[in-house]
């Protein structure tokens, strides 16, 4: 799916992934980021927040928290991140973006608040419960800094996915905020909530889910209690044509992370103003039995749609043409991907060395893979900028 996007909208980009890993400049097993382009998407994604006067904090994980991408990120306008989890936080701490939003989705370990406050500074602060909120404010009081504080809330009907249960709840709000304002080294700044936008596979829309509705209402309960100026933070599926729809729920902020790299679930269906700036390359292992078996380490296929026959460009050149194309077979997520399986049979079967590339919507940070940052594909002189492993530390590569 997102491999014919990325050949239809971004074929120079594979051209140079193809001919740099020809060349031995970049490994097998890489998530290869297009610098330029998101750069590119980080301006407009950023113009789009600035005009619809949204706060954007990009989301970096996808990209396996990339140095060289922070900082085209930056380049583009956005320099503040939001961190999903402590590593997160410290790999675009060490490529020189702020941290915007620490907590959100996973929340501060107990040892670790003290640090996250004193060196990190995150600008906002999510918490699920008391205990959290005071952990978080401890550390910044202890910082000397008060710490805006956002709750996570849920109200019944809401969708979440499993495992990112928990927050505050929603009718509660009100009281809540009292609480947390009582917190030395705390303050109330605001409400979040995920996914507050989601891909509807029937519709191939992105539709507001229960959850957007949720901040709305809770948003104006606290306005009637008397509290102004609230932060409605509102990720979920993030692309530049739907910031519209979050202004208009009220949102303050907003969070865009494969919209960064033109890979959320809507760029499959529509063509939208960010163009793919992330692929998948590895190469040929060895044959065996009919299929070529490639290097894995990668292969996590976010599961945004149902199973779909899986397919790679696989040749010892560059180039983007559709006989180049070959079906792959995965391993299931319950197998560790040493290899995947490449269908070898007919003419011009793969041979091992062969160069192979593929397009999903990745989660870089839960491999074990590469990540390679390429710029001047624009410009038609590729260099590689950035070899890193998924925490945003340079790898030892080659040998």
């Amino acid at each position: 799916m997102f491999l014919d996007v990325l050949r239809r909208r971004n074929p120079r980009f594979i051209e140079a992934a193809q001919a740099l890993h020809r060349e031995g400049r970049i490994p097998a097993n890489a998530y290869v980021i297009d610098l330029d382009t998101i750069e590119r998407n980080a301006r407009i994604l950023k113009d789009e927040a600035t005009r619809l006067g949204l706060k954007a904090f990009a989301m970096t994980k996808q990209f396996g928290r990339s140095s060289s991408a922070c900082r085209a990120i930056m380049r583009g306008g956005i320099d503040s991140a939001v961190a999903v989890d402590m590593a997160c936080a410290k790999a675009v701490h060490r490529a020189g973006m702020k941290v915007g939003h620490l907590g959100h989705l996973q929340q501060v370990a107990r040892a670790e608040a003290d640090g996250a406050a004193r060196v990190l500074k995150p600008d906002y602060w999510t918490v699920f419960n008391e205990a959290k909120a005071r952990e978080a404010a401890a550390g910044a009081k202890a910082a000397g800094r008060v710490q805006d504080l956002l709750a996570r809330i849920h109200a019944e009907g809401d969708t979440f996915y499993r495992g990112h249960e928990g927050g505050f709840a929603a009718d509660d709000i009100v009281a809540v905020a009292d609480r947390l304002d009582s917190l030395a080294g705390g303050r109330f700044a605001g409400i979040t909530t995920f996914p507050a936008l989601l891909f509807d596979h029937q519709a191939r829309k992105v539709l507001p889910t229960p959850n957007l509705a949720t901040l709305t209402k809770t948003a104006e309960a606290l306005a009637r209690a008397g509290r102004s100026g609230i932060e409605i933070n509102a990720p979920g599926t993030t692309s530049s044509v739907l910031l519209a729809a979050l202004a208009e729920a009220g949102a303050t902020q907003c969070e865009p992370g494969n919209g960064l790299h033109g890979t959320t679930a809507l760029h499959v269906v529509e063509d939208l103003p960010e163009l793919p700036a992330m692929l998948y390359l590895t190469e040929v292992s060895h044959l065996s039995g009919g299929r070529a078996y490639c290097f894995g380490g990668g292969f996590y296929i976010d599961p945004i749609f149902p199973d779909y026959d899986v397919k790679a460009l696989v040749s010892a050149e560059p180039t983007v043409a559709a006989g180049a194309l070959r079906s792959v077979e995965i391993p299931p997520p319950s197998a560790i991907d040493y290899y995947a399986m490449i269908d070898a049979a007919g003419p011009a079967a793969p041979k091992p060395g062969d160069t192979a590339i593929f397009g999903f919507r990745g989660q870089a940070f839960v491999t074990r893979a590469y990540v390679v940052g390429v710029s001047g594909i624009s410009a038609g002189a590729p260099k590689v900028e950035t070899i890193e492993n998924t925490a945003g530390e340079t790898a030892a590569w080659p040998i």
